[in-house]
């Protein structure tokens, strides 16, 4: 196994080498998507960057379990454990059933990964079918002394977890002293719901028996809940979007240790917001847009997946239709460069191949360098010490971490006599006979073909 790869801890708050629980097992959990809506390509971009972590690490020999929750209940329209339940509104605004609504979505948002590219996880857990765990787990914080009741649901009291907030660095001395919040009938502003009671006003389509009254579960628990039952009391990673860092990710920790008296996760791995006009993209900020919207706009999964590969998962990626123009470009000439290399017969040095791989893979296991390992691709294509049958291989190997699917899509057969008549006037041109050259390229014309020189050698077009 690598003992290279390195990843930035959230939770330290520094790059630390990677030493997983088990020596060839890796246990991945990755928040998933509350299914009351279509998902946008902004979430789509904290999918995209646990998949390549599974990648380099099955790539680096490892097992991995990877889970993806369905959140189908319980999340609220606000973080501070108040607001209509996002699926029951769901529900009432389309005039279906919560579990419709859930299958809908939940269906949509497969298929947009599929699209993309992305490996479907090992378990696909969603909360609703496990609120046994979750009050089971509740329980545990019950006897343990660690929550309280109120009027309207069950709390975690927080000021009896002594590292409260300390993935997100929070000062709660600080937030106590601060400008006074109400809070209700919380004990303290950082105090959050375990188990919310069902209104007696309204009857809810999604709620349970529990030992403290009717209702349905909080959003941290189902979390807890759900990683625990697949990957242990204690696993490797856990990832999902910054935006979970300060309140989500917080209380999952601290329900989690505060139950098990075990440390929950090693490695925290948080994904930066896509943006666009420098801020989150959201509707009422502009730039959202969903994958198929996209695809009625002419561009593909791929591109897009191009597009998350340029630049770190840590780092805010500026999206607007002319960088995504940019890497559909970039991506197309890749394909061609591909295409081009795929039918050589030259002679493979297999130490020149791994060599080249093993540098590739470095930059990826260096917190998952996706941009620096993408500049090297390009470095690969023009590289003269290489020959054609050489970087195909390379190619087909880079990909099958990228996921580009670049031997896929070719549209336009290029004939055998057409590419060698190519490599000709290539050769001519480093040569500088530039009239030969010439003369070559007027013989592919006539075949109805066109040659184009570009930065990474040339392309061979159909003459339309």
């Amino acid at each position: 196994m690598n003992n290279k790869i390195r990843f930035y801890n959230t939770l330290t708050r520094k790059k630390e080498t990677f030493k997983p629980i088990r020596k060839d097992f890796v246990g991945i959990y990755t928040c998933g998507p509350t299914v009351y809506w279509f998902q946008h390509i902004g979430n789509l971009r904290s999918y995209f960057f646990p998949d390549i972590l599974k990648r380099v690490l099955k790539t680096e020999g490892y097992k991995v379990r990877h889970v993806i929750n369905i959140t189908d209940v319980g999340h609220l329209t606000s973080d501070a454990d108040v607001g209509e339940d996002k699926m029951e509104k769901a529900a009432k605004k389309e005039g279906r059933t919560a579990k419709e609504i859930s299958k809908f979505y939940f269906d949509g948002f497969k298929k947009d990964l599929q699209k993309m590219n992305i490996e479907m996880p090992d378990f696909w857990p969603k909360a609703t079918d496990h609120i046994k765990e979750q009050i089971a787990l509740i329980k545990k914080l019950d006897k343990n002394g660690l929550i309280y009741k109120t009027s309207d649901g069950v709390y975690f009291d927080s000021s009896k977890f002594k590292d409260y907030g300390k993935l997100a660095n929070i000062n709660v001395k600080g937030l106590k002293s601060g400008k006074r919040v109400s809070v209700g009938e919380k004990k303290s502003k950082t105090d959050f719901a375990l188990w919310k009671f069902s209104s007696k006003e309204e009857k809810r389509q999604q709620e349970w028996e529990s030992p403290w009254g009717v209702g349905f579960p909080g959003w941290h628990i189902e979390c807890s809940a759900m990683s625990m039952k697949y990957l242990g009391e204690h696993f490797d990673i856990h990832t999902g979007g910054q935006e979970h860092i300060q309140i989500h990710h917080t209380n999952e920790i601290a329900q989690s240790e505060g139950a098990t008296g075990k440390k929950f996760v090693n490695y925290w791995l948080h994904g930066e917001w896509l943006t666009h006009n420098g801020e989150k993209i959201s509707k009422s900020k502009g730039g959202l847009y969903t994958l198929s919207e996209l695809e009625k706009e002419g561009y593909s999964p791929m591109d897009l997946r191009y597009f998350f590969l340029s630049a770190h998962y840590r780092k805010p990626l500026s999206f607007s239709l002319d960088n995504l123009d940019y890497a559909k470009n970039s991506l197309k000439r890749l394909k061609e460069s591909v295409y081009r290399f795929k039918d050589a017969d030259d002679k493979i040095s297999k130490k020149k191949v791994d060599g080249a791989f093993e540098e590739f893979i470095s930059y990826l296991d260096d917190d998952l360098n996706t941009p620096r390992a993408l500049s090297y691709v390009w470095d690969i294509v023009k590289e003269h010490r290489l020959n054609n049958s050489e970087k195909y291989e390379l190619m087909i190997r880079f990909d099958k971490i990228l996921g580009l699917n670049l031997e896929k899509e070719k549209k336009v057969s290029i004939p055998l006599n057409v590419r060698k008549l190519a490599e000709i006037r290539k050769q001519m041109r480093d040569e500088k006979k530039w009239d030969d050259a010439d003369e070559v390229r007027r013989d592919i014309e006539n075949l109805g073909f066109s040659v184009k020189d570009s930065e990474e050698g040339y392309i061979i077009k159909e003459k339309t």
